[in-house]
């Protein structure tokens, strides 16, 4: 019975784990229902690790380096290849010149920074009731939310039928992986209202947000996400 308490939140991060990995593999042949659907798995499944670990008190150094593992795979490689996929029409041009390389592995530099900044949470004791920088489960969500919807109904085109913009994205979401901007964390330290209104403002706008523009607003809800933890600096702590 140990045995079960002690690694049933194991089990569900290395469910996470593969069903990222099983993500990955139908992003590259191109079935991105398939990848979206293992998107929302591993999102589940790593809210459940977590919440199962707290709530039968099993948390483990063990634990934590298997999530930031299997995180890796879900919230870091597959992101950096929905970039990937997104410049590989463009081969080797860029800005009507042609470079030695192809431009698609410019995108690989956004799973070496949801690596870095991995590696950087687990040894930050401050990121508890916030995070700092993006975390790499919105990044994810906001990558493939804008390729989704590109895909299925052409909107932002403007983003993924533009080299420079997509680079330009590429680095910016790298740099919001590692960036000291405080980003709220839905972990209550106390159940006074003042305390949440940052988190209230965001569950209010994202549902306002899910509802009026449907499929196309989950990744807006991330940049509405990021623009509510900027508007709430001073109280996230």
């Amino acid at each position: 019975m140990n045995f079960i308490k002690n690694n049933l939140a194991n089990a569900f991060t290395l469910a996470n784990l593969f069903s990222g990995s099983i993500g990955v593999i139908h992003l590259l042949a191109g079935n991105y229902q398939i990848t979206a659907l293992c998107i929302i798995i591993s999102l589940v499944l790593d809210f459940f690790d977590g919440f199962i670990a707290r709530a039968l008190k099993s948390n483990s150094n063990l634990g934590a380096q298997l999530d930031s593992l299997a995180d890796m795979v879900s919230f870091g490689l597959l992101p950096g290849l929905v970039i990937y996929k997104a410049l590989e029409p463009f081969g080797n041009q860029f800005l009507g010149t042609d470079l030695p390389f192809e431009i698609k592995y410019l995108a690989l530099f956004i799973t070496l920074f949801s690596c870095l900044r991995l590696a950087i949470f687990n040894l930050d004791d401050e990121q508890t009731y916030y995070f700092k920088g993006l975390n790499t489960p919105s990044n994810t969500i906001l990558i493939f939310g804008l390729y989704f919807a590109f895909l299925e109904s052409g909107n932002f085109s403007f983003l993924f039928e533009n080299s420079l913009l997509l680079i330009l994205f590429t680095v910016v979401s790298s740099w919001l992986l590692v960036s000291p901007i405080k980003m709220i964390a839905m972990k209550f330290k106390s159940m006074k209202l003042e305390d949440n209104y940052p988190k209230i403002a965001l569950l209010i706008g994202s549902v306002l947000i899910l509802i009026i523009f449907k499929t196309v607003g989950i990744p807006l809800v991330i940049l509405y996400y990021m623009l509510i933890s900027l508007v709430f600096q001073k109280q996230l702590r």
